[in-house]
């Protein structure tokens, strides 16, 4: 226990260095090292798949449930994935040192706003490799340390994809302790990350729930996270059904481990029975198990394919081909369903309806919150920011999914020409 706690502290004190120095490099330093990377990447790609195959042959033989192995699979398609994180992320503006909202006061001082690092930010996560480079990617543009805990299931993966970030960064010339796996899978690392209060500035955690219950409750560090992702999908009456039925097998059956499908499918009472049928029924072919409401019910042609949903299934989050179904009295009737069982995550609407679209918007408390589009969108990637770190629904600092800027925090910066204060 010692030697962990010595380990983990010793990364901490050069991160927290290293994170001083990085707020000195250009964009041009930190785009240098990051193509360093994708070539280390690309040369490495081998090795890399390599290195996945034993992770996921051990994970196979441990007995890790089908949702931690879609997540742990790279797959030279995973392995391009990354690379094509980081390119984007390359061409994205810096927001490291922008100044903004700069007004003149009447003493004639110049007052505005500067992004800045938040400094070292703390990187737990289970099972998706992807987090290693997307996380190194992102806080390396903008100006950050991080220190990467990888789950036991992925660590010869995670320790493959490091070795490729420490090359890149040892040929741009730059610190490598900017980036720093924590290569023990013991859990006792966990918890001397989570006390670390020192020297890392934020904790995001990326996992299984009981893991992010974990690091909230125990953390001496911020923590930005999302516990669940129970995201609605509502057919209002006035939907184009054509629009509806894609999204709808869209949004639950593209993939099912992911926190951004659909878990509930909401439907307004008006819809046609033909509709309802159909849209089931198509779920049902896909293999995906459907448990609706009476009401829902009561408009299928085989009841008997349909379970009758429970007061469980509203605040469960599958991650597997199951799906919760009901159907509401209106809008205002879904609007209440979303508020009160959802996680404040992502849900949507479809719609023609103007009115529908404004009250939807404006009434969710999501962090996504979409008209006439697949929740499969909530996504780093699919909103410009190149990849994201995680996604919070919480209300503070950053919400939804965080790349760059939400990386970063504003400090006033002043600009005067001698005045002193009366």
């Amino acid at each position: 226990m010692k030697q962990i706690e010595q380990t983990v502290l010793e990364i901490g004190k050069n991160a927290k260095a290293a994170a001083i120095a990085a707020r000195r490099a250009s964009t041009a330093d930190k785009n240098r090292a990051l193509e360093k990377i994708v070539l280390e990447i690309i040369e490495a790609t081998d090795e890399i798949l390599s290195a996945n195959a034993l992770d996921i042959a051990h994970a196979t033989e441990q007995g890790l449930d089908a949702a931690s192995l879609d997540r742990l699979a790279l797959g030279a398609s995973g392995v391009a994935g990354m690379v094509e994180g980081l390119q984007h992320i390359i061409g994205l503006q810096d927001p490291v040192g922008a100044v903004k909202d700069l007004t003149v006061r009447p003493n004639g001082l110049n007052i505005g706003k500067m992004r800045t690092p938040l400094g070292v930010i703390g990187m737990i996560y289970e099972s998706r490799p992807n987090v290693t480079i997307d996380a190194a990617g992102l806080c390396l543009k903008s100006g950050n340390a991080v220190i990467l805990r990888g789950g036991s299931e992925c660590i010869v993966t995670n320790q493959a994809l490091s070795a490729c970030i420490q090359r890149g960064l040892i040929a741009a010339d730059l610190n490598p302790h900017w980036v720093q796996l924590i290569q023990t899978t013991d859990r006792a690392a966990v918890g001397e990350l989570l006390a670390l209060d020192t020297y890392v500035d934020l904790i995001i955690p990326r996992g299984g729930k009981s893991l992010i219950e974990r690091v909230a409750r125990d953390a001496r560090i911020p923590v930005l996270k999302h516990l669940d992702g129970i995201c609605h999908l509502y057919i209002h009456e006035d939907a184009n059904l054509e629009m509806a039925h894609a999204l709808i097998m869209n949004a639950k059956t593209h993939r099912y481990a992911v926190c951004n499908a659909m878990e509930t499918l909401l439907l307004h009472k008006d819809l046609p029975a033909s509709f309802v049928d159909e849209a089931l029924s198509a779920l049902i072919h896909a293999g995906v198990e459907v448990r609706a409401c009476e009401r829902t019910r009561s408009k299928l042609t085989d009841v008997g394919s349909v379970q009758l949903a429970s007061a469980e299934d509203w605040v469960t989050e599958y991650l597997g081909p199951i799906l919760s179904v009901k159907t509401c009295a209106d809008l205002d009737d879904a609007i209440a369903h979303i508020n009160h069982y959802g996680s404040n995550h992502t849900d949507a609407i479809v719609t023609e309806s103007l009115q529908a679209t404004q009250t939807f918007m404006r009434e969710v408390d999501s962090s996504s919150v979409m008209v006439n589009a697949s929740t499969r969108f909530a996504d780093g990637f699919e909103y410009g920011l190149g990849a994201e770190i995680g996604i919070s629904t919480d209300k503070l600092h950053a919400r939804g999914p965080v790349g760059l800027e939400g990386l970063t925090s504003e400090k006033y910066v002043v600009y005067g020409t001698g005045q002193i204060r009366a």
